[in-house]
């Protein structure tokens, strides 16, 4: 989806994450959800649009990227969204005072291979606050060797692999790029190892 008004570009992965959210809509309602790296934030809007407490949230670094997510937030009349500062592998005030969530969101979060460990800590961060929250994000396969399965055993996560058939996002027209070449959408959904005590 191209906005050549607002210069808007929403990469595959969040029109998969949206059509997960909008597949268990009815689940939805009164959760607490936190996007994170939002951008433009269609997997948050919808969440929202879907009766979810949702805040969103990208790098306090780049405060375009946070205007990006008020602009969605007032298209699409959901003014009251709050938007924050958080910058992945830091621990600041506005991570420390986040109040509880049930969801994470992330969308094409696992982009560039340096910036791994950073957002795991973050989401470790918020799974150790939230034990019972789950991360559910989608990514697309760039490369052969592409893998965190070795920094989810580092930080006591899980995943749980998600077919995109099984909530309808494997038509072509949904999962598929304008961009050249062949894009591989999958979808996981990451929790904790074991919760404290069990």
């Amino acid at each position: 989806v191209l906005d050549s008004q607002y210069g808007m570009y929403v990469w595959p992965c969040a029109v998969v994450l949206a059509q997960y959210l909008w597949a268990h809509r009815q689940s939805l309602p009164g959760k607490r959800v936190l996007e994170i790296g939002a951008g433009v934030s269609l997997p948050g809007v919808v969440a929202a649009s879907c009766g979810a407490h949702v805040i969103l949230s990208d790098s306090e670094e780049l405060p375009q990227c946070l205007q990006r997510c008020r602009s969605s937030c007032l298209m699409n009349r959901l003014p009251h969204v709050p938007v924050l500062g958080l910058t992945w592998g830091r621990v600041s005030p506005e991570l420390l005072s986040l109040a509880p969530i049930d969801i994470i969101l992330g969308s094409d979060v696992f982009f560039d291979p340096k910036d791994f460990e950073d957002i795991l800590t973050t989401i470790y961060f918020l799974l150790e606050k939230n034990p019972q929250a789950q991360f559910w994000t989608t990514y697309q396969v760039r490369s052969a060797d592409w893998s965190i399965e070795a920094l989810l055993y580092k930080w006591n996560l899980k995943s749980i692999h998600i077919p995109l058939h099984s909530f309808g996002a494997d038509k072509e027209n949904l999962a598929s790029s304008s961009l050249p070449g062949r894009h591989t959408i999958e979808m996981m959904i990451i929790s904790l190892a074991q919760s404290e005590g069990t």
